[in-house]
Parts: structure tokens; C-alpha cells; sequence
């Protein structure tokens, strides 16, 4: 479930392991590419943690990033 943190949606996800996880992010980024709105996000192994803010709203949350997070949540 996202999470308002920081001014930021956040979630983790965790996958089975490496593969799946870049699997996920491969997904994500070209939702994000078509969107022209992408995430922070760090990976380690098995764990993705995504972050999301509009830089051009002084890295507010906006709708954007809320469509970003369905959009997201649809790669599931």
C-alpha cells in the first residue's frame, strides 16, 4: 500500500527474487517513460522501494504521481 512519506508516495515491494524484481522495474519504467514521470526507487536483490514526487511542483505530490502509483500497482 503506498504511503505519504516526506512528501513523497512510497511502497516497497518484494519479489521472489532478482529476476522478478527487474522484471517489475523493467515494467515500471516504461510506464513511467510513456507517463514522462518517473520515479526515485532503489533496488537491492529481491526489494524494490519506489518513490514518487513531481519536481516540476517543488517535489510535491500531484496527481501525476498518483497516477504513476495506479499505473504501478498494475504491474502486479
Amino acid at each position: 500500500m503506498w504511503q505519504e512519506k516526506n512528501n513523497q508516495l512510497y511502497r516497497a515491494f518484494t519479489f521472489k527474487d532478482f529476476k522478478e524484481a527487474f522484471s517489475f522495474m523493467t515494467k515500471v519504467a516504461l510506464i513511467a517513460e510513456k507517463m514522462d514521470h518517473h520515479p526515485n526507487w532503489n533496488n537491492v536483490y529481491n526489494k524494490v522501494e519506489i518513490y514518487l514526487s513531481t519536481h516540476d511542483a517543488g517535489n510535491a505530490i500531484t496527481d501525476k504521481d498518483h497516477a504513476l502509483a495506479k499505473a504501478i500497482d498494475g504491474c502486479l
